[in-house]
């Protein structure tokens, strides 16, 4: 019986995230540790995935962002994040392949899991993105979409859906991937600024 807990990643585990991520060896073993460190038990509750994501964004309020990001990748819906969903999630909201992007974005918009997307669904987490700008930039934002409700409607629109249609993910990801102004609506990320936060816990 191996031991989760141990300071070492198992050998099956670590082949699968090097595979599945564009992580090393050492990369994967450094975030280990770094983990373990922070979470001895080795899960990240809801509230320490909220505090990390509040750690990145000192100048706004990520937590329902946070809490739609921490749903999508919680897989087995158990409350928490082992090392490799918190990895899957580094990955993919870091720079992940577009098709798998797609696919946790879809994730991430389907808030209730039955795997459609409705209109109110797009606007709950177009909200959450919105409370992540700081209001300073919030006034720089096109007239058309200087709203979350602004931009929900704009995001509607371009899948030509009346109001109670819904979106299946074959649709969803077909759109985003032919029209990249999507794509810009739907995400919130700021890439370099993550990446900066992880070079500095890894230190």
């Amino acid at each position: 019986m191996g031991n989760t807990k141990s300071s070492a990643l198992s050998k099956e585990l670590l082949e699968e995230l090097k595979s599945n991520t564009k992580y090393s060896e050492s990369e994967l073993c450094t975030w280990y540790q770094s983990f373990l460190k922070e979470c001895p038990g080795g899960k990240i509750s809801k509230q320490q995935f909220e505090g990390i994501y509040a750690s990145f964004f000192p100048d706004a309020d990520p937590t329902k962002y946070a809490r739609h990001v921490f749903r999508s990748f919680d897989t087995n819906a158990d409350g928490t994040l082992d090392f490799k969903e918190y990895i899957v999630a580094l990955h993919l909201t870091s720079g992940g392949k577009t098709l798998q992007k797609l696919e946790w974005a879809f994730a991430l918009y389907d808030v209730d899991g039955n795997g459609t997307i409705s209109k109110s669904e797009i606007l709950e987490i177009v909200r959450s993105i919105f409370n992540m700008i700081p209001a300073d930039d919030q006034k720089n934002l096109p007239e058309d979409e200087n709203t979350p409700e602004k931009r929900a409607e704009k995001v509607w629109e371009f899948f030509g859906k009346k109001d109670n249609d819904k979106i299946s993910e074959g649709e969803f990801i077909q759109g985003v991937m032919e029209n990249k102004d999507i794509l810009r609506l739907i995400q919130y990320d700021e890439p370099q600024k993550i990446k900066d936060k992880l070079k500095e816990k890894k230190q």
